[in-house]
């Protein structure tokens, strides 16, 4: 008997980024979501990330917004940001090759993308997931807040405020979006890593393991963090040990961490190489402690909810932060670890002095329960949700 069924007919989305998708787990876990019932191709820098099925690389060369500096700036202070946008090399690279109306959905990563993803005419709608608060993403740097902030003020009234829904990585930028461009608060998704099955909490050992993950930029004090471990053990010698994983960023930062490792006494704190984000929470695991001491010396940073929070619980690590808002309401909610008193130093070296090694294997215990409550595939849930409800438009 002869089928006569109609094949059916796969829904296709594209994943835009102007990031090098194969390192960025945020677009990798977009990626990972819809391609079991979509045809999902990505556009951005880099070579095809697995589980797509096709990809879009922009040459690494057009990265810059234009190869003339001097026009960037001449159109940036005439405020021509539609000019400066469209006529960009990487820009118009796209649309050369993804004909308007190829995709029923677009997933535009960051705010930056949003204009591109319209010009494309995605047939059923643009889901915007707006990373972080791309107005003042480089706030503590002059040129960045001169040129680049304006042009992304341009990019979220014109554009993602069009979009058919939004996200974004933490509750507080989310009501700053909706309170300076009025459009619908953007849902929450936060940064958080796959659930890890398979691992157990490590018994804790003396000096205490302590380790730190993350982007070596100056905005982030991390030799507030040395610091505080330093002066742990200069009080008790033997609290504990500090390994920092660093990101590379800021080259001459990074020297300057090192030097200030080094002068530790006893080889207390290393900085270590930095290794696959798939390897991240394995590597984590083998420690007792993930600390992240985050001054808020930006907006991005005082709302920061990151990655590394993430990891930390995934890894099976008890959690010692700031008061950082967004932090310290998963920290105390799942009970993972202590908020410290301030962002400097001696109130991190003070709570680390009062750490016993049952407290830190009760919080350990905690990070356990709660991992698989917050594993990417749980959080990652308003993604299916906006994206579902543009591919049902018409139906």
């Amino acid at each position: 008997m002869t089928d006569t069924r109609e094949p059916t007919v796969r829904p296709r989305i594209l994943v835009l980024s102007f990031s090098k998708i194969e390192r960025d787990p945020r677009v990798l876990r977009q990626i990972s979501l819809f391609r079991g019932s979509a045809d999902v191709v990505s556009c951005g820098y880099g070579g095809a990330p697995s589980g797509v099925t096709d990809h879009i690389e922009i040459p690494q060369s057009l990265e810059p917004w234009r190869l003339n500096y001097k026009l960037v700036v001449s159109l940036s202070i005439l405020r021509m940001y539609r000019r400066l946008y469209f006529g960009s090399g990487k820009v118009r690279y796209v649309r050369q090759r993804v004909p308007e109306g190829s995709f029923d959905v677009i997933i535009a990563n960051d705010a930056i993308a949003a204009p591109l993803a319209f010009a494309l005419r995605p047939v059923k709608g643009v889901h915007v997931d707006l990373h972080e608060y791309a107005p003042r993403q480089g706030e503590d740097r002059r040129r960045w807040r001169l040129l680049v902030g304006p042009f992304m003020d341009w990019a979220c009234r014109r554009y993602v405020s069009k979009a058919s829904s939004t996200s974004t990585v933490a509750k507080g930028i989310a009501r700053e979006y909706n309170k300076v461009y009025g459009f619908p608060e953007p849902s929450f998704v936060p940064n958080a890593a796959p659930y890890e099955s398979q691992l157990s909490p490590t018994p804790v050992e003396s000096p205490l393991r302590i380790v730190h993950t993350g982007a070596a930029g100056r905005s982030r004090r991390v030799e507030v963090m040395i610091d505080a471990v330093a002066e742990a053990n200069r009080q008790v010698p033997g609290t504990a040990t500090l390994d920092l994983v660093l990101v590379p960023g800021e080259k001459l930062y990074i020297a300057e961490l090192i030097e200030r490792a080094k002068a530790v006494p006893g080889e207390a704190i290393r900085v270590i190489p930095p290794v696959r984000f798939d390897q991240i929470v394995t590597l984590l695991h083998r420690y007792d402690v993930g600390l992240f001491i985050c001054p808020p010396t930006t907006f991005n940073l005082k709302y920061a909810l990151p990655n590394k929070l993430f990891e930390y619980i995934q890894a099976r690590l008890a959690v010692v932060i700031g008061p950082s808002p967004e932090m310290e309401q998963v920290v105390i909610r799942h009970g993972v670890g202590w908020v410290a008193e301030g962002f400097d130093a001696e109130s991190t070296a003070n709570l680390l002095l009062r750490l016993t090694a049952d407290e830190v294997s009760e919080k350990k215990r905690a990070s356990h329960g709660a991992s698989k409550e917050l594993g990417a595939e749980t959080l990652s849930a308003p993604w299916t949700d906006a994206v579902k409800a543009l591919l049902d438009r018409g139906q």
